[in-house]
C-alpha cells in the first residue's frame, strides 16, 4: 500500500483548509487506493475526517469521469434525501491524482426502504431536468465517456433507447470478449432482436447511477442512504433496479420503497435479465472464468423470452 504523497498536507489545507493529521487505508475497492484522512488535534476547518482515492498517472482519467458522475447525481439528488457525496477537490499531488470526498459514516442500518424512496425521486426530478455541462434530458448516454468498473463505457447521445443499448452498451462488450477469442453463442440474433423487444417499452431517459450493486450504496448513522462509484449517465430508471437484484441484490424493502414513490412497470421483470447481460458480460471481460458461462446461459435464456 504506496502512502498518500508527501505534499497531500500542504494541498488539502490550500484547497479546502483541511489540516491533516493523520491518515489511515481503508477498503475502497480493486481499482485505487483508498484513505481516511482526520485532522490535526485541535485544528478547526470544514470537517473532522474526510476521504480520498489516489490513483497513479494512467488512472487519473477514472477519478476524473467519478468526480463528474458524482457531481451530477448530487445535483440531481438535492431535496431527494438521499446522499451523494459531492467531490471536495481533484487534483494532482506529485505524481498521483486524487479526489477527495465527505466522508460517511455508514453504519450497516435497516431502513433500506429510505434508501429506495431516495432514489425514485432522484431519477424522478432528474427527468426533462438540465443538470448543465452538456446534459441532453431529452435523450440517453452523457456528455462525456466514463467507466463501468475499469472498463471503459461509450456513451454519446441516442433518442432511441434500444438503439443506446444495443449500440453503447452490448456491442462494445461483446467486442471486447471477442477480441480475448471468446464468442456468446446467439449474442448477434440477441441483438437483432432488441428493437422488437424494446419498441413497446418507451422510457423516459433519466439520471442512473449505472453500477447500482450493493457495494456501491449504504445506510449512514442517521438512517438516510448513500450512493457513491457511480457509471452515471441517462438511460431507462429500469437499469438501475435491475442491476440491485444481481450480485446479492438489496433487501427487498428497498424495492417496495421504490415501488411506493413511483411504481414500476408492470412488464418491468421482463427486462431484468436483459439489462443485467450488459454487467454480466462487463465482468466476463474483467474476471473471465464462470461469468463467460453465465453470459452464454443468459444469452440463451433471453432468446427463448424474445420475440422474432
Amino acid at each position: 500500500m504506496t502512502a498518500p504523497p508527501d505534499r497531500l498536507g500542504p494541498w488539502l489545507r490550500e484547497r479546502l483548509g483541511f489540516a491533516l493529521g493523520r491518515w489511515c487505508p481503508v477498503g475502497g475497492g480493486c481499482i485505487h487506493q483508498a484513505w481516511c484522512l482526520e485532522a490535526a488535534a485541535g485544528a478547526g476547518g470544514p470537517a473532522r475526517r474526510l476521504f480520498a482515492k489516489t490513483a497513479p498517472p494512467e488512472q487519473w482519467p477514472l477519478l476524473e469521469v467519478e468526480s463528474d458522475g458524482l457531481a451530477a447525481l448530487a445535483r440531481a439528488a438535492e431535496g431527494s434525501g438521499l446522499v451523494v457525496p459531492e467531490p471536495l477537490a481533484l487534483g494532482r499531488v506529485d505524481a498521483l491524482g486524487v479526489l477527495v470526498l465527505p466522508w460517511l459514516d455508514l453504519e450497516g442500518g435497516s431502513d433500506w426502504a429510505a434508501l429506495g424512496v431516495a432514489l425514485a425521486r432522484l431519477h424522478r426530478r432528474s427527468v426533462g431536468r438540465d443538470l448543465g455541462d452538456g446534459d441532453r434530458p431529452e435523450a440517453f448516454g452523457w456528455r462525456r465517456d466514463n467507466v463501468i468498473g475499469a472498463t471503459p463505457q461509450a456513451n454519446g447521445w441516442e433518442r432511441d433507447w434500444a438503439l443506446f443499448f444495443r449500440r453503447r452498451r452490448l456491442e462494445p462488450q461483446l467486442a471486447l470478449l471477442a477480441r480475448r477469442g471468446l464468442s456468446v453463442p446467439g449474442a448477434e440474433e440477441l441483438l437483432e432482436r432488441l428493437p422488437a423487444w424494446l419498441a413497446p417499452h418507451q422510457p423516459e431517459p433519466v439520471l442512473v447511477h449505472g453500477d447500482l450493486w450493493s457495494g456501491n450504496a449504504g445506510l449512514l448513522a442517521g438512517g438516510a442512504g448513500a450512493v457513491f462509484d457511480p457509471a452515471a449517465h441517462r438511460a431507462d430508471r429500469e437499469v438501475d433496479l435491475a442491476m440491485a437484484r444481481l450480485f446479492g441484490g438489496f433487501p427487498q424493502s428497498f424495492f417496495d420503497g421504490y415501488g411506493r414513490e413511483w411504481p414500476l412497470p408492470p412488464d418491468h421483470g421482463q427486462r431484468v435479465d436483459l439489462y443485467n447481460l450488459y454487467h454480466l458480460l462487463n465482468h466476463a471481460n474483467l474476471f473471465g472464468g464462470g461469468y463467460v458461462g453465465q453470459c452464454r446461459t443468459a444469452v440463451a435464456a433471453l432468446l427463448r423470452q424474445t420475440p422474432r
